[in-house]
């Protein structure tokens, strides 16, 4: 049985996450879950609320689906730069190359942002197909959570992502290979900067790459193990608000390889706008407070889009009676 004790004060949260070490290890100690298993609630609370991150086994997404996903993204990614700067900005949906959102943030990165279908770059139907595919493990991961945190509305979270307003996207990422500007520079390179994923839940899905990096609670940043098979699943933002806490987003970044591109197909689960986000009286304790200011999705998400990559962004939100500042 997992314990759900009080959350620990945010600042000591917020101190380890602003000190992330530099050193660098592989990690082989990343939560595997097996969907099916019976304890599989159990083992997922346990590794959110360690990680904020797991590897999500046999997860029923056939492997032809995602297989055609990235290689339309692959064949898209491969063509020339005129070609693909007709399917963007992204803004907010589009590609884009680099520049990631507006506030000076940069990486080896280009990538395409889709919330529909109806989109022009790659095909509608293998798009279709994935997502319809992902949204459903997504559900079910969001039920297993509820079940496993105890609380009697097993859907409360998934029936957010199942409204026809739920504000969800796919993100597909290419890192191409950067051996130039390693050997230039001596170190690898930035893809993606540290940051959380504001959003409920997220669904990341790679080739066979390395570069993936998790925060540890210590501060420690280790490499986790690509694994073409499975998914990785994150805890967002909004989730951490909706447990007070107890289920904690996790910081990670994706750095280069100087070998491979890598390819990464995210489906980000959020809400929809006028939701409410605040902790769920049912997880409360007796006397217990809550950690934050209540706030829509629509108003976290216009905060997040004006902040850096690296900024803690629910500090705006949390209450100064638990921070001291």
């Amino acid at each position: 049985m997992v314990v759900l004790s009080k959350p620990a004060p945010l600042h000591d949260h917020y101190a380890s996450i602003k000190t992330c070490k530099p050193r660098i290890s592989v990690f082989k100690g990343i939560p595997s879950i097996n969907l099916r298993d019976p304890k599989a609630k159990m083992l997922i609370i346990q590794a959110c609320q360690e990680f904020g991150f797991f590897k999500l086994l046999n997860h029923g997404v056939p492997m032809e689906t995602i297989a055609r996903l990235e290689a339309e993204a692959l064949s898209f990614f491969n063509l020339p730069r005129s070609v693909k700067d007709k399917a963007g900005p992204p803004n907010p949906f589009g590609y884009g190359t680099k520049g990631i959102g507006p506030n000076g943030d940069v990486g080896w990165i280009e990538y395409l942002l889709i919330n529909t279908d109806q989109n022009p770059a790659i095909s509608r139907s293998a798009v279709k197909d994935y997502v319809m595919e992902v949204k459903a493990v997504a559900y079910e991961v969001a039920e297993l959570m509820a079940e496993g945190l105890g609380i009697e509305r097993r859907d409360v979270w998934s029936k957010m992502l199942r409204e026809e307003e739920s504000d969800w996207c796919l993100r597909l990422n290419h890192y191409p290979i950067s051996q130039d500007l390693q050997a230039l520079s001596g170190r690898k390179m930035i893809g993606f900067g540290e940051h959380t994923d504001p959003q409920i839940i997220s669904l990341l899905k790679s080739n066979n790459t390395s570069g993936l990096q998790i925060c540890l609670k210590d501060g420690t940043w280790v490499s986790v193990p690509p694994d073409h098979a499975s998914f990785f699943v994150t805890v967002g933002d909004a989730l951490q608000v909706m447990t007070n806490g107890r289920l904690k987003s996790v910081r990670h970044r994706v750095m280069t390889n100087s070998l491979k591109p890598r390819i990464s197909m995210i489906y980000f689960g959020g809400p929809p706008l006028s939701e409410t986000i605040r902790p769920l009286p049912s997880l409360m304790a007796k006397g217990e407070e809550s950690l934050y200011n209540e706030f829509t999705w629509r108003e976290y998400k216009a905060s997040a889009y004006k902040s850096r990559l690296g900024d803690y962004r629910l500090g705006l939100f949390e209450k100064a009676s638990t921070t001291g500042h």
